[in-house]
């Protein structure tokens, strides 16, 4: 270990001198400037432009539309030589930073989420598409020797933004990269799986970081935000209660929290903020980017892309899904997530050989993308980048595994024991936490995080196969179908797929976290039964009836290697990652805090089922 930190020690010197120099180079090298750009209804938005000194040859544009602020305000500059960005400084793009409609310096209301508008009609019909449009259309017309070519990017939020720029139509938008864009907050991104709430992550971001906040006038000022106390967070969101508790706590200031309190199912306000919905007729080549371990918006990522193949076949789309946290790619650290490594600098990789070379391509004319394959994804557990023609392959087998009487797998259908089960109490005064240790903040790592604290609780079921003899690999969905009874009317259902190390795996050198017997989440998702027929039109259970519950996990890409076990996981609690069902078929966001039972769980044995991605 102490090599390990001499050797950081010695070579931070090294790292900073590269950073003054490229800091040095950019501000000599580059322009800034700051201007309001006019959107068809007379709002401006605040816009930073980074222009090339070099009159050699003229220059791309790449923008990025943002809720976090395109600061530094004035006379300083954005810190490129940060990260890989700096690269495209030294290709020599005009580098642009817009604040979007309503937040930081531009003019305008802001809304969460602002639905896209197919038909327009008059100037005062906007939305993210209209807007971009009319960013694009200014530069190109008023910033000096540009080559009229474009491209959007972004991550997380700004990757909703690059979606919505893919809609715009203009003619000089060449390519587009959504990188963990958010995409459907109801189904999987940030604020719901499922329809289940994803109370931290929700609370923290709409209160605590400030995000859902009004704001009267421009400013460069942060918003408002919400004490959320630095301790224990498991111990803090228990101790608030009821989900009518975290509303009354805000004063009901924070209106997309009010608007999803308002909207527990799916409906049209939810639909109309489905990115999707207008992924039709793309025209510009796009680049579509995530994390295989991203805790926000890998739903976004994957479903992005699906919707591009099905709704728009004619576009150049691509898929790449390395093993990343969320926004690892453009981070300086792509080796390795909590005890899980990857055998490389995966980040690195990308940035050079795909994301580069993809911009360069369709806006300056420069290499080739021959190489570029439909889908290029990281397989964890053998450590390998593959690449696809589709995604999920054409080779990919669904292949069932059973749950079995104490605690096995099988790949082999037993009717015998389709009248046994296996039984745990749910409690919603003792949830099964989301991770081991104490945190002040949701983790990133819990997505790769050891399961032994969970396979030691009462309520949770764990079934294992024996140890495998051969590779197993999975590409694509996984799909939860299990036989269930409940005492009471609702419950949720946490299916989580798992990798078993070896008894005598190495310890980890690093952290000398041992590694043998590690239980190493894969994937993992959740499911409130109420919507086991209808995400819209939910139904209570019949209370001690077995009842059908069938639902898909997002895409894995991993190998179950020889030696190795698969496991999987059921409980009914995952917090406070999501919110506490009170168990009762009640109206859940505005329950009252002595409205949460216990109740009794039943999973029937061989009727239950995962379907797995199998690829040979």
């Amino acid at each position: 270990m102490k090599k390990v930190v001499l050797l950081v020690l010695s070579l931070f010197p090294l790292l900073a001198a590269a950073q003054n120099s490229d800091s040095t180079w950019f501000v000599n090298n580059f322009t800034k400037k700051e201007v309001s750009i006019p959107m068809r209804d007379g709002a401006k938005l605040f816009t930073s432009v980074y222009i090339p000194n070099d009159k050699s040859e003229k220059h791309p544009i790449l923008i990025t539309r943002t809720p976090y602020s395109v600061a530094p305000y004035g006379k300083d500059y954005r810190a490129f030589w940060r990260n890989f960005t700096i690269n495209y400084c030294k290709e020599g793009y005009i580098m642009v930073i817009q604040d979007i409609r309503g937040r930081w310096m531009s003019e305008g209301t802001f809304e969460v989420v602002r639905p896209f508008n197919p038909n327009k009609k008059t100037k005062k019909d906007i939305d993210e598409a209209s807007d971009t449009y009319d960013t694009i259309d200014w530069l190109v017309k008023n910033i000096d020797n540009n080559n009229g070519k474009v491209g959007v990017t972004g991550i997380s939020f700004p990757g909703f933004y690059a979606t919505m720029a893919a809609l715009s139509g203009h003619p000089a938008l060449k390519a587009v990269s959504p990188q963990a864009p958010v995409t459907d907050r109801f189904f999987g991104d940030d604020d719901h799986h499922n329809g289940v709430l994803f109370l931290m992550d929700a609370f923290d971001f709409h209160a605590g970081f400030g995000f859902s906040q009004p704001r009267p006038v421009p400013t460069t000022k942060p918003a408002k935000t919400y004490n959320i106390p630095n301790y224990d967070n498991y111990a803090w969101y228990l101790n608030m209660g009821a989900l009518a508790n975290f509303t009354k706590a805000t004063g009901d200031s924070l209106k997309f929290w009010s608007d999803m309190m308002n909207h527990p199912n799916l409906d049209a306000w939810w639909k109309a903020r489905d990115a999707r919905t207008g992924i039709k007729n793309v025209k510009p080549a796009m680049l579509v980017v995530g994390g295989l371990f991203d805790a926000e918006d890998g739903y976004g990522t994957w479903n992005t892309y699906q919707a591009l193949v099905k709704q728009s076949p004619s576009t150049k789309s691509n898929l790449v899904i390395g093993p990343w946290y969320h926004g690892q790619w453009a981070s300086r650290d792509g080796t390795h997530l909590g005890n899980i490594y990857f055998g490389s600098k995966t980040n690195d990789w990308y940035t050079s050989h795909i994301e580069i070379p993809f911009f360069n391509y369709y806006l300056k004319g420069k290499g080739n993308i021959d190489t570029l394959s439909k889908a290029t994804i990281f397989f964890s557990g053998e450590n390998k980048w593959k690449t696809f023609k589709r995604w999920p392959p054409a080779e990919v087998t669904e292949t069932p595994v059973y749950l079995e009487p104490n605690g096995k797998l099988s790949f082999q259908d037993m009717p015998s024991f389709q009248a046994s089960m296996d039984t745990y109490i749910s409690d919603p005064a003792k949830p099964v936490p989301y991770a081991e240790k104490v945190h002040y903040y949701r983790t990133r790592e819990y997505m790769t995080d050891d399961q032994r604290f969970a396979s030691r609780r009462t309520d949770v079921l764990s079934y294992s196969t024996d140890t495998l003899t051969n590779d197993l690999t999975l590409a694509g969905p996984v799909i939860a179908d299990l036989l269930v009874s409940i005492s009471n009317t609702d419950a949720d259902f946490v299916v989580k797929l798992i990798d078993v190390f070896p008894e005598n795996a190495d310890t980890d050198p690093v952290t000398k976290y041992p590694m043998g017997g590690y239980q190493m989440l894969v994937r993992a998702e959740i499911m409130r039964g109420r919507y086991r027929n209808s995400f819209s039109n939910p139904e209570a259970f019949v209370p001690n009836k077995p009842s059908q519950l069938k639902f898909t996990l997002p895409d894995v890409a991993h190998t179950f290697k020889k030696g190795d076990k698969l496991m999987i996981q059921v409980q009914s609690s995952w917090f406070p990652l999501a919110d506490r069902n009170p168990q009762q078929f009640i109206d859940i966001y505005h329950a009252k805090d002595e409205d949460f039972v216990k109740e009794t769980i039943n999973i029937y044995h061989n009727s239950s089922k995962i379907i797995l991605p199998v690829i040979k």
